[in-house]
């Protein structure tokens, strides 16, 4: 189970955006791989570090987190940290934090050792509909992906503008002294190469559309907007480039009689009035299957009977919210003669006069309990 984002950074759950920032740039700055050369327990940290402040830092992101945990962002197992970031990105993205030292944005610094920077593909975003059913039992769905692959038969070949470095540094003459900068080469784009041949189908990067079929693993209790992550399998990056990520955003498709608020469901059951009267028994939709459920005689419109269990599953593994049934006591808008006699003569009768008991809740604290 991973940590939790604040705990990994030091700070509370209601740090301001400064606090999030400063706390992030104090642990980066004491794991950083410069600092800890071949040390691999610190360069775990510092990459936790970048995943907590990479989610903290961003508002919707931190709400999501906030309300969901981990596996908002987790998905397919291919979280932030879960092998889709590597050391490269983290500079990429956050390298300013560091305002200037340890070489910056750039990843020439890491372990002395000059290393170019790694190009990462573009990101592709689709989005699944998932029934009810599907969101409670959990699904994993077979998506037709056209993505951008290195084209067969293209080779690299090292760049001479930064001779395969990824980046150029340029030394300026200025009134504190000399200072030196980096930045990702214009002619490669940071990847070290450019291309020497390619087959006539593919683009200016040596790279070519093609169709996949790519299976996302989809956990139960996933919320509507809820994006999901497949490492990997977004669009190619141009030689020894890392792809980039598959997207999933979760769209919740309406239920034909349930009603979803949060883990607990909701079902109107409309009965009629000699069932409210006598008794009966009736069969009502779940995310599982139909259920029977026994209606007591006497019972009132406006009940609810609550079905444990029976709801859809915490995605954070709390268990499972509850099916809420709403009991509607059904009164015929015609009657015949022989009906309507009936009634008339009840009119009097003390068994239909109303007689609430002090078990018979009102309508407000019906609603109480419904979020209790």
């Amino acid at each position: 189970m991973k940590e939790d984002y604040y705990e990994v950074l030091g700070i509370s759950k209601g740090a301001t955006e400064a606090e999030i920032k400063k706390a992030y740039r104090k642990m980066a700055l004491k794991y950083h791989p410069d600092k800890n050369p071949d040390d691999k327990s610190a360069e775990e940290k510092f990459k936790k570090a970048a995943e907590a402040y990479e989610v903290l830092s961003n508002a919707d992101k931190r709400a999501r987190y906030d309300q969901f945990g981990q596996q908002a962002f987790d998905g397919n197992g291919g979280g932030f940290g879960g092998g889709g970031m590597n050391m490269d990105d983290i500079f990429s993205q956050f390298g300013d934090i560091f305002g200037g030292g340890f070489g910056g944005g750039g990843f020439s610094g890491f372990g002395g050792g000059g290393r170019q920077r790694v190009v990462k593909g573009s990101n592709l975003r689709i989005r699944v509909t998932l029934s009810l059913e599907d969101i409670a039992n959990g699904v994993e769905k077979k998506i037709k992906v056209k993505r951008k692959i290195q084209a067969p038969g293209t080779t690299y070949k090292t760049c001479t503008t930064c001779n395969g470095a990824g980046q150029v540094t340029r030394v300026t003459n200025t009134i504190l002294g000399r200072m030196q900068t980096s930045a990702a080469c214009p002619t490669c784009g940071g990847a070290g190469q450019i291309i020497d041949k390619k087959p006539s189908d593919a683009d200016a990067q040596g790279l070519k559309i093609a169709e996949e079929t790519v299976t996302v693993k989809i956990p139960a209790g996933v919320v509507d907007g809820m994006q999901l992550k497949v490492t990997g399998k977004g669009n190619d990056a141009p030689g020894n480039g890392i792809a980039g990520d598959l997207l999933v955003a979760i769209q919740e498709e309406e239920h034909a009689t349930l009603k979803r608020e949060g883990d607990n469901l909701h079902y109107d059951m409309y009965v009629s009035l000699p069932d409210a009267v006598l008794g009966n028994s009736k069969e009502i939709d779940t995310v599982t299957g139909k259920v029977r459920i026994k209606i007591e005689p006497g019972v009132q419109s406006g009940k609810i009977l609550r079905l444990r269990g029976k709801g859809i599953p915490s995605i954070n593994g709390y268990g499972k919210g509850d099916l809420l049934v709403h009991v509607n006591v059904w009164t015929p808008k015609t009657l015949n003669k022989k009906q309507k006699a009936f009634f008339e003569s009840m009119k009097e009768d003390e068994h239909f006069e109303p007689k609430p008991e002090s078990s018979d809740k009102s309508f407000f604290e019906k609603v109480k309990d419904m979020f209790s």
